[in-house]
């Protein structure tokens, strides 16, 4: 039986050739090759008279085709060209009207730069091929000063760790979260066009939680009602030292309160048992207890809801004893890309 070679694989296409010159060594005649390996007599002819000229080398199979990139509207330096400025500038930097860099930003500035005006379905296949894919931005402030964040990470981190391996203490790394009862919940599957239905209570039930971890995979947290103020920080701050073995070195964002007098003479009086350090401002995403309150809000939403009251702090101080017990897991909150170098 002839066999396509368009649809067969170039491996066995090779093999097929391979297969035909052994025949023929072996004494059988064009014809007879051909009805054996289910070519044409005259592209087995072909294939004998190539490997007398050239050997082995007659025998591979050339790529068939048109050759990659050809027919594209953007020439290899066009396209490196833009995909450097998509890594290396934000749409704004462009003046183009855009937050993020998307399809039809992107074919934007193929059409002001380059005069090529490409579909958002062309678009979407160049970005693929340059490795690119759609991703949640992380969130950054206005406010927020690169250089500080660079010499907190590249000179104040590396000194506080220095000293802590000196005056024998632990690095805690703090922050705050609030909880609501009516936060957005995960999604579930149902029947196209049924969106499912959860039922919340009407006055949401609200709890807030202050929390430290650290490298080596300790937690620990405290629930508190309302804001946080100079008496609940003290509170806290007091039974982390109770069930310290070690000296406390606490890191936490700039928030009002943690600057607040009563906090500082508080410290100050106990400043062999614990000592303060601030991130740069603006910076949250330098903290690992961050993940802490990310990983503590989804595994929430996958618990199901109640009425009764006082049961979101059930669930969450639940959540909390059990990871508590998993200290490795604690520890893989360090291992995200923004937050390694206090590893």
């Amino acid at each position: 039986m002839s066999l396509d070679s368009r649809r067969i694989s170039r491996e066995m296409l090779k093999e097929r050739r391979h297969q035909a010159i052994r025949l023929h060594e072996a004494g059988h005649g064009i014809a007879q090759i051909a009805t054996l390996v289910g070519a044409h007599r005259n592209t087995v002819g072909g294939w004998v008279n190539r490997y007398r000229r050239e050997g082995e080398a007659g025998l591979e199979v050339q790529r068939i085709g048109r050759p990659v990139g050809s027919g594209r509207k953007l020439t290899l330096p066009q396209e490196n060209t833009i995909r450097k400025m998509v890594i290396d500038k934000h749409p704004e930097q462009m003046k183009l009207p855009f937050a993020l860099w998307t399809r039809d930003a992107v074919r934007r500035l193929v059409k002001e730069r380059l005069g090529i005006d490409l579909p958002v379905r062309t678009m979407g296949l160049y970005l693929s091929r340059w490795k690119m894919t759609p991703q949640k931005p992380l969130k950054r402030a206005y406010e927020r000063n690169p250089k500080a964040v660079r010499d907190w990470m590249t000179k104040e981190y590396p000194l506080i760790q220095a000293m802590a391996k000196q005056e024998d203490a632990e690095i805690h790394w703090g922050d705050q979260t609030g909880i609501n009862s009516q936060d957005q919940v995960g999604r579930g599957y149902a029947p196209q066009g049924k969106t499912p239905v959860i039922r919340t209570k009407g006055t949401p039930e609200k709890i807030n939680m202050m929390s430290t971890v650290t490298n080596r995979g300790t937690l620990r947290f405290m629930f508190y009602q309302g804001s946080m103020n100079a008496s609940r920080l003290i509170d806290f701050l007091g039974r982390l030292i109770r069930g310290a073995k070690r000296k406390v070195f606490l890191i936490l964002d700039n928030l009002k309160v943690h600057h607040g007098r009563k906090v500082k003479d508080w410290v100050a009086a106990r400043s062999d048992r614990i000592q303060l350090f601030f991130l740069p401002s603006y910076s949250p995403d330098l903290n690992p207890d961050e993940y802490l309150n990310g990983d503590l809000k989804a595994r929430l939403r996958n618990r199901s809801q109640s009425r009764e009251k006082g049961r979101l702090k059930a669930q969450a101080l639940s959540i909390m004893r059990e990871l508590q017990k998993k200290p490795e897991h604690i520890r893989s909150y360090f291992q995200h890309e923004a937050v390694q170098y206090a590893r």
